[in-house]
């Protein structure tokens, strides 16, 4: 099993007291919970497996109207190791109390929330069973998707499908929760590493920008890694050794997540950038301007994770001016 964030798992018992990792009495045979899930205390699993690689697709947004029978345009492609969890109860709890609290504990793991709708919500028009077909993860569930819950969330290497329904009315009502963990490496392994000056001046030459992707970031966040020192040096050097040169620094993201939020991210990273290029290395902060463009200029499909990998990059434009 990848289990990449498995140590912060512990601290989901401590963070609502709900939420239980022991396994009931009644699971079926060979089940247990997720540890980056947990359960609600008092449901019981009823349907349980684990593949070590397979290849889904959930839900990372609300139907578009009229895209209902197109789900290529509101799902997101994930692959690596999949859990399939199905929790049924406990009696006289809502689905709403359940979602609510297993949403608080992901994100008290390091989980960031990407969808989080109830019933109507998830669709801008139409019907709720396209939404509830792709949400289950292929979990068999009662058909009451007119009550359904859905709720997607991601972390470094692992995304979250949640879809819940309800069944009975009032005090009997009981709630049915399909849980799909999919967790795959930690790391992009499909990008270009370091670029050095001279393969910048080239590409300046034939295309007036290029795309770093020896530049990294910490998770939903502007703070540089480690890694990324040996290609801000080089970008240093470019500059050092071409003192008439001066460039912007463009921030990209994926499509995952809002796009206001998007575009703030990417213009802390393009900023970050500069900063560890000019206090690092003394070149003048004016030589190098920061740019966000959020998920604006994708060169690949949002719809992969390969994709969004390939998305996800500091490109370097050059400023030419004549004279």
């Amino acid at each position: 099993m990848t289990m990449i964030p498995y140590i912060q798992a512990v601290v989901l018992s401590g963070l609502v007291s709900l939420l239980a990792a022991g396994a009931l009495a009644q699971d079926i045979a060979g089940s247990g919970d997720h540890p980056l899930v947990g359960r609600y205390q008092g449901s019981q699993i009823v349907a349980f497996e684990q593949r070590a690689y397979d290849e889904i697709a959930l839900p990372d947004r609300i139907v578009p109207a009229g895209q209902e029978r197109e789900p290529e345009g509101w799902t997101v492609d994930l692959a690596g190791e999949v859990t399939s969890i199905r929790y049924e109860g406990p009696e006289g709890r809502s689905a709403l109390e359940v979602m609510r609290n297993y949403q608080q504990a992901l994100e008290g793991n390091g989980f960031e929330t990407v969808v989080f709708c109830v019933r109507e919500d998830c669709l801008e028009r139409g019907g709720m069973s396209a939404l509830w077909d792709a949400a289950r993860g292929g979990i068999g569930m009662p058909t009451t998707w007119d009550k359904s819950i859905y709720l997607f969330a991601r972390t470094k290497g692992a995304h979250v499908g949640m879809l819940a329904v309800e069944t009975g009315s009032g005090t009997a009502v009981v709630p049915h929760v399909a849980v799909t963990v999919v967790e795959s490496d930690a790391m992009d392994t499909d990008q270009i590493g370091f670029v050095e000056a001279s393969a910048m001046e080239e590409a300046f030459a034939q295309d007036g920008r290029i795309a770093i992707y020896g530049i990294y970031f910490d998770f939903d966040s502007a703070d540089l890694l480690p890694e990324s020192d040996a290609q801000i040096a080089e970008l240093a050097r470019l500059l050092s050794e071409n003192e008439s040169l001066n460039v912007v620094i463009v921030g990209h993201t994926d499509s995952i997540g809002a796009f206001d939020y998007n575009l703030g991210l990417s213009q802390r990273r393009a900023q970050a950038v500069v900063d560890a290029v000019v206090s690092g290395y003394g070149v003048a902060a004016g030589r190098l301007t920061p740019a966000g463009a959020g998920m604006v200029a994708p060169v690949a499909t949002n719809r992969t994770e390969e994709g969004r990998a390939q998305n996800r990059r500091v490109e370097i434009v050059e400023l030419y001016s004549e004279g």
